[in-house]
């Protein structure tokens, strides 16, 4: 069958068309994406305001078109940490729902670690041992460990790299005190989380997913895109920690202009890049292999487990 997936998140609203079924891997087929940024449009109470709404509203309204065109026979909807902590998300889903027909699913932060845990463990298969898997979006930072399909340990962290942007980093290019400022932080975000995972032991494989981990591994010498899934792409700490202060030193023009980084997202990348240095160094790694799959996939292959169930 032909599955959409609506995955209304912190930085984009994107629709993945794929075909798929039951123990097969999920074809994409088509990809669909606005950049709406909800992080960034809250209002000072916390609050999505009112053209925040209108622009989700219609933003999904394309997408159903979209899917529609596609021939999608059903569409899974769901919204991450933007609409999760938004002090109006229940009046915004409601909204949503009224004018779309679409009741999105908010997916809570353990939730999203251990959908995005399960689709690398699918994509890295069993061999690869026990995973630790990172992944940093536009409201939060998810850490998922394990050696099975569901994780042992999961955890999400209030370090997406739009809501650091838009919270820590005003200037064009930063305040190194704003930068410092936030290095602290985030560092000690993730320490207070680092022994729950430390117990259950080395990771056989650490693995990153997301745009973020994409576009730094991209920069720091990563195959290009147009190279396809399945060549092996990796990110060493080594090289991150020389970018940092290179990104620091930027304008979001100049970051624009690296090799596989996008407009929409590089006001943004000196954030993530702090979160990714941080992590990889606190958790003791020295590089991680980027995932193709995230949680979009998992969302397909926990719906393909179901169908598969009945």
């Amino acid at each position: 069958m032909r599955l959409g997936v609506l995955d209304v998140g912190s930085n984009t609203v994107h629709l993945l068309v794929v075909d798929a079924h039951p123990g097969a891997c999920p074809l994409p087929a088509h990809s669909h994406k606005a950049e709406l940024r909800l992080a960034q449009l809250l209002d000072d109470d916390g609050a999505i305001g009112p053209h925040g709404v209108d622009r989700l509203v219609s933003v999904i309204k394309e997408a159903l078109q979209a899917a529609e065109d596609k021939g999608v026979e059903e569409v899974l909807p769901f919204a991450t940490s933007a609409v999760r902590e938004a002090r109006n998300a229940d009046d915004v889903l409601e909204r949503v729902r009224a004018e779309t027909g679409v009741e999105l699913q908010v997916l809570t932060g353990s939730e999203e670690a251990r959908l995005t845990f399960l689709a690398a463990r699918r994509w890295f298969g069993w061999s690869a041992g026990k995973l630790l898997v990172l992944d940093i979006g536009g409201g939060s930072l998810e850490v998922a460990y394990g050696i099975d399909e569901e994780p042992d340990a999961a955890a999400s962290l209030p370090l997406g790299a739009g809501r650091l942007t838009a919270g820590w980093l005003p200037g064009d290019p930063p305040d190194p005190d704003d930068v410092r400022a936030l290095r602290r932080h985030v560092r000690t975000e993730i320490a207070r989380t680092v022994g729950e995972f430390s117990r259950f032991g080395t990771p056989d494989h650490v693995v990153a997913t997301s745009k973020t981990f994409k576009q730094l591994a991209r920069i720091a010498g990563a195959a290009r895109s147009a190279e396809g899934l399945y060549v092996q792409r990796e990110l060493k700490r080594e090289s991150l920690e020389g970018w940092v202060p290179r990104l620091a030193a930027m304008t979001e023009q100049e970051r624009a202009e690296l090799p596989g980084v996008s407009e929409g997202r590089a006001g943004q990348l000196l954030a993530g890049a702090l979160v990714a240095e941080a992590a990889m160094d606190l958790f003791g790694v020295e590089r991680v292999e980027i995932c193709p799959w995230a949680l979009r996939e998992g969302v397909i292959l926990r719906r393909l487990d179901h169908m598969e169930s009945l």
